[in-house]
């Protein structure tokens, strides 16, 4: 084997090990270092808006699925959302309310506007990476 082919397999399996160690188990406690985000765009953040309830959940991330996966909440809601991470490394984006929070992490927003929210992983966490995925309605 000459050179050239010896390091591109170094470098091949230096990429496989690195892709592969973001679903080890890791114990993130960032969420006392970090500021929570605050949703923007179609929801705002504060206090309820009139007739809206006010409601706490968490999201469990394990094995490339979200429980809940399917979450619906009403317009004038504020929710508190938290990630948990009960296997593997693995974070929670929604793009359009401008979320993404790491194991542990809260943030609380007000949705006012009705929809539907797709949520997504937004740590490369292995080969079921792409499936984990979620949504919010908001009726």
């Amino acid at each position: 084997m000459n050179k050239k082919s010896c390091l591109f397999l170094a470098i091949v399996a230096m990429a496989a090990v690195l892709a592969l160690s973001a679903c080890g188990a890791s114990k993130n406690n960032n969420a006392a270092n970090s500021p929570s985000p605050t949703a923007s765009g179609s929801a705002s953040a504060g206090a309820p808006a009139a007739g809206g309830a006010t409601k706490e959940i968490t999201v469990d991330a394990k094995s490339f699925e979200f429980t809940p996966a399917d979450i619906q909440l009403h317009v004038g809601d504020t929710v508190k959302l938290t990630l948990h991470n009960s296997n593997g490394n693995h974070g929670l984006e929604i793009p359009d309310l401008n979320v993404n929070l790491k194991n542990g992490e809260s943030t609380t927003f007000t949705v006012d506007k009705a929809g539907t929210y797709d949520f997504n992983c937004s740590i490369q966490c292995g080969s079921g990476h792409d499936n984990m995925t979620g949504k919010i309605t908001v009726s």
